[in-house]
């Protein structure tokens, strides 16, 4: 990989993530097309059934006046060459003429895994496969762990004091924010991008949240509710709201057999029971993850309280973590201690790319808890 390589990659990664929360399930892709060391044309994937990176970066270049023919383009994620919602990005290349295509990593979904490639070979154009392959695999892990095992992408999200409280009692008694505004936004970039967003009956009965994202675009995340008993408010604003997007209560058959009324209030109000089985010794979060991959949710948000929190780490169902710290140290004021429920986790854990960010005066940690591989390139 040369200097030149890596520098116009990296362009295309920063380019890529512009698409973040616009395109899921589907990956985000970043593509830069130079001719005679100058960048000629610049695109992203940016909303999910729109044209691809390499066809806005095609694009491009026809605004500019640049004819592509005999350019290198640069791109995050190998070429498709088949038919979906929009035609192969390997025809259109072909038919630019273009003599190079340096890719960071292949496409590990069916029908790719390498097709797009070939086909650009077979037609006479060079392809270089691996530049920058472990940015453009941590760029696209969730996509990428959906398309080789089927098993949607956990992110657990809290946000806490300095002395690890979860919540902040007011003068009333009520709740009072953590976080700052900026962080708040940040929330709702990130529940943007995923499928679905969890929490525990707890967190619905104490803050009574919408769990929706804002400003509200594209596919709607389902909310969904762990809450065993059936004890979820039937006037709290999930249930008022299930017409915006979907409500999913995950109980269990019992509950669901000697609560009849209150179940058949629920569903009246237009939410969704799930109600798990006896497990056998089996995690019901490992039943939920299974129905939620079943129906094609890539990308899962956990917002729950310590014990929902807790019971991911516990049972190493999370991926990613994502916690705002505020710089406050709460003391008495303070509830909802994360360090409780978590001393209950026999080994320490630790994250991977680890990194830090600043909205406002709060901190965001963000990292991941297993590490990216690379594939052998090609």
């Amino acid at each position: 990989m040369s200097d030149q390589d890596e520098k116009f990659m990296k362009a295309a990664l920063k380019l890529a993530q512009r698409g973040i929360g616009a395109v899921e399930p589907n990956p985000v892709v970043g593509c830069i097309i130079v001719k005679g060391n100058q960048i000629v044309g610049k695109g992203w994937h940016k909303e999910f059934g729109g044209p691809h990176a390499e066809i806005n970066a095609l694009e491009d270049c026809k605004t500019l006046g640049v004819n592509p023919q005999g350019a290198t383009m640069y791109v995050t994620l190998e070429p498709c060459c088949h038919q979906e919602k929009t035609g192969p990005c390997t025809d259109a290349i072909i038919a630019a003429k273009l003599a190079k295509v340096v890719v960071a990593m292949i496409d590990p979904s069916e029908p790719a895994g390498g097709e797009g490639i070939e086909q650009l070979r077979n037609a006479g154009i060079e392809v270089q496969v691996g530049v920058c392959e472990t940015e453009a695999r941590l760029l696209n892990a969730p996509f990428i762990k959906f398309a080789t095992t089927g098993k949607c992408w956990t992110v657990l999200k809290w946000a806490q004091s300095i002395d690890g409280k979860m919540s902040w009692a007011d003068e009333d008694g009520g709740r009072k924010r953590l976080s700052s505004e900026p962080s708040r936004k940040d929330v709702h970039n990130l529940r943007r991008r995923v499928g679905a967003i969890l929490v525990g009956v707890n967190t619905v009965i104490a803050d009574d949240p919408l769990l929706t994202a804002l400003p509200s675009k594209g596919k709607k995340a389902a909310r969904v509710v762990l809450d065993s008993d059936l004890r979820i408010p039937l006037d709290c604003k999930l249930l008022a709201t299930t017409e915006q997007a979907p409500v999913l209560i995950v109980t269990r058959q019992e509950t669901v057999q000697t609560k009849p009324q209150i179940a058949e209030q629920i569903t009246q109000k237009g939410a969704e029971l799930l109600a798990y089985p006896d497990t056998q010794g089996r995690s019901n979060l490992c039943f939920l993850l299974d129905e939620l991959s079943r129906r094609s949710i890539a990308q899962l948000l956990v917002e729950g309280g310590p014990r929902v929190i807790t019971s991911f780490l516990k049972e190493q169902l999370a991926d990613e973590v994502r916690i705002y710290i505020i710089p406050k140290l709460l003391g008495g004021a303070g509830a909802a201690d994360i360090a409780e429920p978590m001393a209950e986790l026999t080994e320490a854990i630790g994250l991977h790319y680890v990194e830090i960010k600043h909205f406002g005066d709060d901190i965001c940690l963000t990292g991941l808890l297993k590490e990216v591989h690379n594939d052998a390139c090609s």
